[in-house]
């Protein structure tokens, strides 16, 4: 497996970056992780380093070296995150949740799955254009009935890790990939003051997503102005084993059997009060979203 990758963030007109990513990846698997933690709750970046940490600690325990089942891993993470979340604003006795959005991609073999809540994005794009991105949970995203074109506020978000109701996620289908494919998870920092087709103009180009990455970064920081959001992005190409491209490339056959390699900060944010994670929480965790999956297809049938 091989993939070239560039990650960025930069700090906007807020008076701190809330948002965390980071990608870890073993012989044969590769997860990319993006939180966005939300302002006008506490300890944004503090949720937002938890959902990263939790899915890494998660991904490490089942990546062997690849996770059995990426649908139920992606489900299963971002219960858990959202579970570490609450534990730690009950630790902390806190009167209001830290909260933040998510976006995570796993690449095993030729594929890609992905998961997200909230308004954090991922798009693919392939041969220039815009193959598929994700639907916001968002007012501003959802149908509205009858063809309304009520003015909506797209900063309201109908559902986030951390928050007191359980979290609604979706899960993408298996996505078989091909060489050249670009994949980018984002904060609301880009997409939000960069529409769709500079977006996918941009991180279509010749330049490597080396130069592509910070180009975008630095066109959102321009134009969102003094009062910018903060913009964090990682941009990715899907590249085949046999690729003769240099271009800070990731070659996953060059490291050992059950080594695990990471960008995401180790150990957990705050004082270090909080304790290791709780696994009966998170096999509550799983069993509740296994029981939700399982109500939900009965219903289609």
């Amino acid at each position: 497996m091989k993939f070239s990758v560039f990650q960025v963030s930069r700090k906007g007109g807020r008076l701190k970056n809330e948002d965390r990513m980071g990608y870890c990846y073993t012989r044969e698997s590769g997860l990319f992780v993006l939180a966005d933690g939300m302002g006008g709750h506490p300890e944004g970046e503090v949720a937002a380093q938890l959902a990263l940490q939790t899915i890494a600690a998660l991904y490490q325990r089942e990546a062997r070296p690849t996770v059995k089942d990426a649908k139920a891993f992606l489900a299963e993470s971002a219960m858990a995150a959202h579970q570490q979340i609450m534990r730690y604003a009950s630790h902390k006795a806190m009167l209001d949740t830290p909260r933040t959005t998510v976006v995570a991609a796993l690449l095993q073999g030729t594929t890609a799955t992905w998961m997200h809540c909230g308004d954090s994005r991922l798009y693919v794009v392939r041969d220039g254009r815009l193959l598929t991105r994700t639907r916001d949970h968002s007012h501003a995203e959802r149908p509205r009935p009858h063809g309304s074109d009520m003015p909506v506020n797209r900063n309201l978000l109908l559902t986030c890790l951390g928050s007191p109701t359980t979290p609604l996620f979706d899960i993408a289908a298996p996505l078989q990939l091909q060489r050249g494919d670009r994949i980018m998870l984002c904060s609301d920092g880009v997409w939000g003051v960069l529409d769709d087709a500079v977006i996918v103009h941009t991180l279509s180009s010749d330049k490597p997503v080396s130069d592509a990455a910070p180009d975008l970064a630095e066109m959102a920081l321009r134009k969102g102005g003094v009062h910018s959001d903060n913009v964090t992005l990682i941009a990715l190409e899907w590249e085949q084993p046999d690729s003769t491209r240099e271009d800070r490339g990731v070659s996953t056959e060059t490291i050992d059997e059950g080594v695990f390699a990471s960008t995401i900060q180790a150990g957990m944010p705050s004082d270090g009060e909080l304790e290791d994670m709780d696994e009966d929480a998170i096999e509550r965790s799983i069993a509740e979203i296994n029981e939700a999956i399982r109500r939900s297809a009965k219903k289609k049938i």
